[in-house]
């Protein structure tokens, strides 16, 4: 029975065809790697390796071997590799919640950048109203969400920021402001001021409007004239719409958006989605 120090130095001395180098892979000494060599060539009958001061070549019945040996050390490292994940939680599956068009998009290629490094954890996402993500979380209806930060709450913990965008206030066509080329947070206080639940306003004096429990519902709202809307840039690509016009809103810090998951149920497959959407938006190590 061959044993797996062995193949590995087999393995690694084939591809580097080069003794003091495949020592150094392995970190043993160059006398360790020859003796391995020898002793497996003992064994076997023929040699492994041609040897000259020079170089050092696989011999036919060498390259036979290491190419038959190398597919089952390749699958014994795989299932060894997947025997942790599992022991670690990072199989199974991941479900995660999102907050609109935008945030779907960020979020496919998150996806894709988990799924290349956890191959056997599914991902599974569902829509959300900003105000729903926090329930499901307490509720275990999601384990992350993907979301606008809002003042999160002491029992939800929360990803470094993903993303930020540049606040927009959406009025009607019809509204006195629909010609200005921008719009001081500060004038807010003087026009009623659409609140979607679940969502971050601006800080200011604000005269308070309807409420609204989706986007679409207080889109609707400001196009028909009740009031107006703070909200990200990102409104102006996917909500475009005929009976509104969105003008740069002023004075207001960027908004941020990232992940978010009870603090009480971290588990190793949150970190590392956190960590692959910190990857894939440039903002990891």
């Amino acid at each position: 029975m061959i044993e797996r120090h062995e193949v590995e130095t087999l393995l690694t001395l084939a591809e580097e065809l080069h003794f003091g180098r495949t020592a150094e892979r392995l970190r043993v000494s160059t006398a360790r790697v020859s003796q391995t060599v020898r002793k497996l060539e003992r064994r076997v009958g023929v040699p492994l390796f041609q040897r000259t001061s020079r170089r050092v070549e696989l011999t036919p019945v060498g390259r036979q071997l290491t190419e038959e040996l190398r597919p089952a050390r390749d699958a014994m490292a795989a299932a060894l590799r997947r025997a942790v994940d599992a022991g670690r939680g990072l199989t199974g599956e991941l479900r995660v919640g999102f907050v609109g068009p935008a945030a779907a998009q960020l979020l496919i290629g998150v996806t894709a950048e988990f799924r290349r490094r956890l191959l056997d954890c599914e991902v599974r996402i569902r829509e959300a109203q900003p105000a729903e993500i926090a329930e499901w979380l307490r509720q275990g209806d999601i384990d992350v969400g993907l979301c606008a930060f809002t003042d999160t709450a002491p029992d939800l913990a929360r990803s470094p920021v993903l993303i930020r965008e540049a606040a927009v206030l959406a009025v009607g066509t019809s509204h006195r402001w629909a010609h200005r080329r921008e719009i001081p947070v500060a004038e807010l206080a003087d026009t009623p001021v659409i609140r979607l639940v679940g969502t971050v306003t601006p800080e200011t004096d604000q005269r308070p409007g309807p409420s609204a429990a989706t986007l679409q519902e207080a889109l609707a709202l400001v196009g028909f004239g009740q009031g107006v809307l703070p909200i990200g840039a990102h409104a102006q690509r996917y909500h475009a719409r005929p009976d509104l016009t969105y003008l740069p809103l002023r004075d207001t810090p960027p908004l941020e958006w990232g992940l978010v998951w009870s603090a009480e149920h971290t588990t190793a497959r949150i970190r590392a989605f956190v960590d692959a959407a910190l990857s894939y938006t440039g903002n990891g190590l």
